[in-house]
Protein backbone atom coordinates (compact mmCIF):
# COMPACT_ATOMS: atom_id res chain seq x y z
CA UNK A 1 0.00 0.00 0.00
CA UNK A 2 1.61 3.23 -1.14
CA UNK A 3 -1.24 5.68 -0.59
CA UNK A 4 -1.02 8.39 2.07
CA UNK A 5 -3.85 10.87 2.62
CA UNK A 6 -2.99 14.51 3.33
CA UNK A 7 -5.33 17.42 3.96
CA UNK A 8 -4.23 21.01 3.51
CA UNK A 9 -6.11 23.26 5.92
CA UNK A 10 -6.58 26.64 4.28
CA UNK A 11 -7.85 28.36 7.42
CA UNK A 12 -8.99 31.93 8.02
CA UNK A 13 -6.33 33.10 10.47
CA UNK A 14 -5.81 36.32 12.39
CA UNK A 15 -2.61 38.03 13.39
CA UNK A 16 -2.87 36.71 16.94
CA UNK A 17 -3.43 33.50 18.86
CA UNK A 18 -5.16 31.01 16.55
CA UNK A 19 -4.52 27.87 18.59
CA UNK A 20 -8.13 27.27 19.69
CA UNK A 21 -9.37 27.72 16.11
CA UNK A 22 -6.73 25.31 14.82
CA UNK A 23 -7.65 22.69 17.43
CA UNK A 24 -11.30 22.99 16.46
CA UNK A 25 -10.65 22.78 12.72
CA UNK A 26 -8.29 19.81 12.99
CA UNK A 27 -10.88 17.92 15.07
CA UNK A 28 -13.69 18.78 12.64
CA UNK A 29 -11.57 17.77 9.66
CA UNK A 30 -10.70 14.39 11.17
CA UNK A 31 -14.36 13.80 12.03
CA UNK A 32 -15.36 14.58 8.46
CA UNK A 33 -12.49 12.66 6.85
CA UNK A 34 -11.54 9.95 9.37
CA UNK A 35 -9.22 8.25 6.87
CA UNK A 36 -6.76 11.14 6.81
CA UNK A 37 -3.14 10.36 7.67
CA UNK A 38 -1.75 13.92 7.80
CA UNK A 39 -2.88 17.54 8.03
CA UNK A 40 -0.89 20.58 6.96
CA UNK A 41 -1.35 24.05 8.47
CA UNK A 42 -0.28 27.34 6.84
CA UNK A 43 2.90 29.20 7.73
CA UNK A 44 2.85 31.12 11.05
CA UNK A 45 -0.58 29.63 11.68
CA UNK A 46 -0.56 29.64 15.48
CA UNK A 47 0.61 33.09 16.54
CA UNK A 48 0.75 35.18 13.37
CA UNK A 49 3.51 37.34 11.99
CA UNK A 50 4.91 39.15 15.05
CA UNK A 51 8.37 37.85 16.04
CA UNK A 52 7.66 39.16 19.55
CA UNK A 53 5.58 36.00 19.99
CA UNK A 54 8.62 33.78 19.47
CA UNK A 55 8.93 30.76 21.77
CA UNK A 56 11.72 28.39 22.64
CA UNK A 57 11.27 24.85 21.32
CA UNK A 58 10.18 22.52 22.74
CA UNK A 59 7.57 24.74 24.35
CA UNK A 60 3.97 25.01 25.48
CA UNK A 61 2.44 25.70 22.06
CA UNK A 62 4.26 22.79 20.46
CA UNK A 63 3.19 20.54 23.34
CA UNK A 64 -0.46 21.43 22.70
CA UNK A 65 -0.03 20.67 19.01
CA UNK A 66 1.52 17.31 19.93
CA UNK A 67 -1.48 16.55 22.12
CA UNK A 68 -3.78 17.51 19.24
CA UNK A 69 -2.02 15.12 16.86
CA UNK A 70 -2.25 12.33 19.44
CA UNK A 71 -5.93 12.93 20.17
CA UNK A 72 -6.87 13.04 16.49
CA UNK A 73 -4.55 10.18 15.48
CA UNK A 74 -3.03 12.18 12.63
CA UNK A 75 0.36 13.43 11.48
CA UNK A 76 0.55 17.21 11.78
CA UNK A 77 2.76 19.53 9.75
CA UNK A 78 2.13 22.39 12.14
CA UNK A 79 2.60 25.30 9.75
CA UNK A 80 5.25 27.29 11.57
CA UNK A 81 5.86 29.64 14.45
CA UNK A 82 8.67 31.96 15.41
CA UNK A 83 11.25 30.08 17.46
CA UNK A 84 13.59 31.86 19.85
CA UNK A 85 17.01 30.25 20.23
CA UNK A 86 19.22 32.42 22.47
CA UNK A 87 19.61 35.68 20.54
CA UNK A 88 18.22 34.42 17.23
CA UNK A 89 14.70 33.96 15.92
CA UNK A 90 13.80 31.36 13.31
CA UNK A 91 10.64 30.61 11.35
CA UNK A 92 10.23 26.96 12.33
CA UNK A 93 7.90 24.15 11.26
CA UNK A 94 7.36 21.22 13.62
CA UNK A 95 6.41 17.85 12.13
CA UNK A 96 4.50 15.71 14.61
CA UNK A 97 3.57 12.05 14.16
CA UNK A 98 0.25 10.49 15.12
CA UNK A 99 1.70 9.42 18.48
CA UNK A 100 2.22 13.06 19.39
CA UNK A 101 6.01 12.98 18.96
CA UNK A 102 7.98 15.74 17.25
CA UNK A 103 9.96 13.88 14.58
CA UNK A 104 11.52 16.94 12.92
CA UNK A 105 11.81 20.70 13.10
CA UNK A 106 12.61 22.68 9.97
CA UNK A 107 13.94 26.24 10.16
CA UNK A 108 13.09 28.28 7.07
CA UNK A 109 16.25 28.64 5.00
CA UNK A 110 14.99 31.60 2.95
CA UNK A 111 13.13 34.11 5.13
CA UNK A 112 11.26 36.64 3.01
CA UNK A 113 13.92 39.35 3.13
CA UNK A 114 13.74 42.29 3.29
CA UNK A 115 10.19 42.03 4.61
CA UNK A 116 10.63 39.24 7.17
CA UNK A 117 12.94 41.32 9.36
CA UNK A 118 14.85 40.04 12.36
CA UNK A 119 14.53 36.39 11.35
CA UNK A 120 17.63 34.24 10.88
CA UNK A 121 18.20 31.69 8.11
CA UNK A 122 18.03 28.00 8.91
CA UNK A 123 20.76 25.76 7.55
CA UNK A 124 19.41 22.19 7.63
CA UNK A 125 17.29 20.44 5.01
CA UNK A 126 14.57 18.21 6.46
CA UNK A 127 12.93 15.07 5.12
CA UNK A 128 10.51 12.90 7.10
CA UNK A 129 9.72 9.25 6.54
CA UNK A 130 6.11 8.15 6.79
CA UNK A 131 5.21 4.45 6.43
CA UNK A 132 4.55 4.79 2.69
CA UNK A 133 7.32 7.14 1.55
CA UNK A 134 9.43 10.24 2.20
CA UNK A 135 8.27 13.85 2.52
CA UNK A 136 10.37 17.01 2.23
CA UNK A 137 9.53 20.09 4.28
CA UNK A 138 10.11 23.71 3.25
CA UNK A 139 8.29 26.98 3.97
CA UNK A 140 6.67 29.55 1.66
CA UNK A 141 9.46 31.66 0.08
CA UNK A 142 11.68 28.56 -0.09
CA UNK A 143 9.55 27.62 -3.10
CA UNK A 144 11.16 30.45 -5.08
CA UNK A 145 14.55 28.73 -4.94
CA UNK A 146 14.77 25.59 -7.09
CA UNK A 147 17.89 24.55 -5.20
CA UNK A 148 15.66 23.82 -2.21
CA UNK A 149 13.42 21.39 -4.03
CA UNK A 150 16.30 19.75 -5.90
CA UNK A 151 18.16 19.15 -2.62
CA UNK A 152 15.10 17.60 -0.99
CA UNK A 153 14.45 15.41 -4.05
CA UNK A 154 18.11 14.37 -4.00
CA UNK A 155 17.55 13.29 -0.39
CA UNK A 156 14.74 11.04 -1.60
CA UNK A 157 11.71 13.25 -0.97
CA UNK A 158 8.72 12.14 -3.03
CA UNK A 159 6.30 14.80 -1.81
CA UNK A 160 7.28 18.40 -1.05
CA UNK A 161 5.15 20.31 1.44
CA UNK A 162 5.29 24.10 1.73
CA UNK A 163 3.28 25.72 4.56
CA UNK A 164 2.70 29.20 3.15
CA UNK A 165 1.59 32.68 4.17
CA UNK A 166 0.91 34.84 1.13
CA UNK A 167 -1.55 37.71 0.96
CA UNK A 168 0.02 39.58 -1.93
CA UNK A 169 -0.53 39.82 -5.67
CA UNK A 170 2.20 37.28 -6.47
CA UNK A 171 0.23 34.24 -5.30
CA UNK A 172 -0.49 33.22 -8.91
CA UNK A 173 3.27 33.00 -9.45
CA UNK A 174 3.60 30.60 -6.52
CA UNK A 175 0.89 28.43 -8.03
CA UNK A 176 2.85 28.33 -11.29
CA UNK A 177 6.08 27.55 -9.43
CA UNK A 178 4.37 24.72 -7.56
CA UNK A 179 3.45 23.13 -10.87
CA UNK A 180 6.92 23.64 -12.32
CA UNK A 181 8.62 22.32 -9.19
CA UNK A 182 6.52 19.16 -9.29
CA UNK A 183 7.61 18.43 -12.87
CA UNK A 184 11.27 19.29 -12.32
CA UNK A 185 11.54 17.11 -9.20
CA UNK A 186 9.02 14.46 -10.32
CA UNK A 187 7.26 14.77 -6.99
CA UNK A 188 4.00 15.84 -5.43
CA UNK A 189 3.96 19.48 -4.32
CA UNK A 190 1.56 20.93 -1.76
CA UNK A 191 1.61 24.68 -1.15
CA UNK A 192 -0.88 25.38 1.64
CA UNK A 193 -1.72 29.05 2.13
CA UNK A 194 -4.09 30.65 4.64
CA UNK A 195 -7.21 32.73 4.07
CA UNK A 196 -8.82 35.54 6.02
CA UNK A 197 -6.84 38.42 7.47
CA UNK A 198 -3.40 37.10 6.59
CA UNK A 199 -3.65 35.26 3.27
CA UNK A 200 -5.43 35.13 -0.06
CA UNK A 201 -5.75 31.36 -0.30
CA UNK A 202 -5.37 29.57 -3.63
CA UNK A 203 -3.61 26.65 -1.99
CA UNK A 204 -2.59 24.07 -4.55
CA UNK A 205 -1.75 20.37 -4.74
CA UNK A 206 0.17 19.16 -7.80
CA UNK A 207 0.98 15.64 -8.97
CA UNK A 208 4.44 14.44 -10.06
CA UNK A 209 3.67 15.04 -13.74
CA UNK A 210 2.53 18.62 -13.22
CA UNK A 211 -1.19 17.89 -13.02
CA UNK A 212 -3.09 20.16 -10.63
CA UNK A 213 -5.00 17.84 -8.32
CA UNK A 214 -6.82 20.71 -6.67
CA UNK A 215 -6.54 24.47 -6.39
CA UNK A 216 -8.52 26.19 -3.67
CA UNK A 217 -10.28 29.53 -3.95
CA UNK A 218 -9.66 32.47 -1.63
CA UNK A 219 -12.03 31.41 1.16
CA UNK A 220 -11.38 28.86 3.93
CA UNK A 221 -11.23 25.37 2.49
CA UNK A 222 -10.14 21.86 3.44
CA UNK A 223 -8.18 20.02 0.74
CA UNK A 224 -8.01 16.23 1.24
CA UNK A 225 -5.51 14.78 -1.24
CA UNK A 226 -4.34 11.20 -1.71
CA UNK A 227 -0.60 10.90 -2.28
CA UNK A 228 0.37 7.83 -4.30
CA UNK A 229 4.08 7.27 -3.72
CA UNK A 230 4.14 4.47 -6.26
CA UNK A 231 3.09 6.98 -8.91
CA UNK A 232 6.16 9.06 -8.05
CA UNK A 233 8.41 6.02 -8.34
CA UNK A 234 6.87 5.03 -11.67
CA UNK A 235 7.29 8.58 -12.96
CA UNK A 236 10.93 8.67 -11.88
CA UNK A 237 11.53 5.30 -13.50
CA UNK A 238 9.89 5.98 -16.86
CA UNK A 239 9.84 9.78 -17.08
CA UNK A 240 7.26 12.59 -16.94
CA UNK A 241 4.46 11.46 -19.25
CA UNK A 242 6.84 8.70 -20.32
CA UNK A 243 9.31 11.31 -21.59
CA UNK A 244 11.79 13.47 -19.65
CA UNK A 245 13.69 11.96 -16.72
CA UNK A 246 15.18 15.14 -15.17
CA UNK A 247 16.38 13.64 -11.88
CA UNK A 248 18.40 10.93 -13.65
CA UNK A 249 19.78 13.47 -16.13
CA UNK A 250 20.83 15.78 -13.30
CA UNK A 251 22.51 12.87 -11.51
CA UNK A 252 24.38 11.68 -14.58
CA UNK A 253 25.49 15.05 -15.99
CA UNK A 254 29.11 15.92 -15.19
CA UNK A 255 28.81 19.71 -15.44
CA UNK A 256 29.85 21.56 -12.28
CA UNK A 257 27.60 24.60 -12.05
CA UNK A 258 29.48 27.81 -11.32
CA UNK A 259 27.04 29.32 -8.76
CA UNK A 260 27.53 26.25 -6.55
CA UNK A 261 31.31 25.96 -6.92
CA UNK A 262 32.46 29.56 -6.41
CA UNK A 263 31.94 32.22 -3.80
CA UNK A 264 28.60 33.71 -4.83
CA UNK A 265 29.82 37.24 -4.11
CA UNK A 266 32.47 36.80 -6.81
CA UNK A 267 29.93 36.07 -9.55
CA UNK A 268 29.44 39.26 -11.54
CA UNK A 269 25.85 38.55 -12.48
CA UNK A 270 24.95 38.36 -8.80
CA UNK A 271 27.41 40.87 -7.41
CA UNK A 272 26.09 43.65 -9.66
CA UNK A 273 22.51 43.36 -8.42
CA UNK A 274 22.97 45.76 -5.52
CA UNK A 275 21.86 45.42 -1.93
CA UNK A 276 18.93 43.38 -0.65
CA UNK A 277 16.66 46.09 0.71
CA UNK A 278 13.19 47.58 0.50
CA UNK A 279 12.49 49.30 -2.83
CA UNK A 280 13.40 52.96 -2.49
CA UNK A 281 15.60 52.57 0.58
CA UNK A 282 19.01 54.23 0.40
CA UNK A 283 20.71 51.86 2.80
CA UNK A 284 20.52 48.16 3.41
CA UNK A 285 18.74 47.49 6.70
CA UNK A 286 18.96 43.68 6.52
CA UNK A 287 22.06 42.05 7.89
CA UNK A 288 23.38 38.90 6.30
CA UNK A 289 22.61 36.02 8.66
Amino acid sequence: MTHFSVAGLQLALSNGNNLAHIQQQVALTKKRFPWLDMMVLPELAVHGTDPANAEALPGNTEAQLCQLALEQDVWLVAGSLFERDEQKIYNTCSVINRNGDVVARYRKIFPFYPYEKGVSCGEQFVVVDVPQGRIGIAICYDLWFPEMARTLASMGAECLIYPTLTGTIDRHLEVAMSQTTAVQQQSYVLSINCAGELGNGRSVAVGPEGDILHQAGENPEIMPIEIDFERVRRCRERGVLGLGQPLKSFRDNTVRFAPYQAEKAALSGLNELGKLQMPGEKQNTVEKK
